[in-house]
């Protein structure tokens, strides 16, 4: 069955993106062999990103994954621009809408493969609709001291993450966990 996975990588004092969505230390760690990130990529049959992922690839111009995924992608968005978002060539589509119906829109499109969140707003949206099934966290040995969280929220209480897998892959350490149901 899919999963819908929140897969990032997160810096060591916990931050997913630097002051201004930084993400040029990014792509200065050593992922080593990166065996996760393609495992991810070849069970991933599309892509729900928020707005500044987005604005983000829109700079560096890589691609989702350095290029390696080419499949449907949707950004989340109040507001979107008349154009589709286009990222590296591959064309998506701005979604409107709320969480529940954006995870059922990407899951049908991915056509019975996993769903990746990419986005710590997305993804903690998804986290309190207990739509999240895991979050794989690549650790990258660097201190930003500030940024964009990796969770964050206010007035909520903590959300429950069983342990599946720790793996050290170059110079990260990739934690992969089962989310716990986050309502009562």
């Amino acid at each position: 069955m899919e999963k819908l996975l929140w897969h990032t990588m997160m810096s060591l004092d916990g931050f997913v993106a630097g002051p201004d969505d930084g993400m040029d230390w990014v792509f200065e760690v050593d992922g080593g062999s990166g065996g996760t990130a393609a495992e991810v990529v070849s069970s991933t049959g599309a892509l729900l990103v928020g707005r500044r992922t987005q604005d983000v690839e829109d700079r560096r111009q890589p691609g989702f994954y350095g290029g390696a995924f080419r499949g449907p992608f949707f950004v989340l968005r109040h507001d979107p621009p008349a154009d589709p978002p286009v990222v590296k060539g591959v064309t998506g589509r701005f979604l409107d809408v709320p969480i529940v119906e954006a995870v059922e829109i990407a899951r049908q499109a991915a056509g019975g493969a996993d769903v990746v969140v990419l986005g710590a707003n997305v993804a903690r949206r998804c986290l309190e609709a207990d739509l999240l099934d895991e979050v794989i966290v690549h650790v990258a040995p660097i201190l930003l001291g500030d940024g964009v969280r990796l969770f964050s929220r206010a007035d909520a209480g903590p959300v429950g993450l069983d342990p599946i897998a720790s793996t050290v892959e170059g110079e990260t350490t990739v934690l992969r966990y089962a989310v716990r149901v986050v309502s009562p």
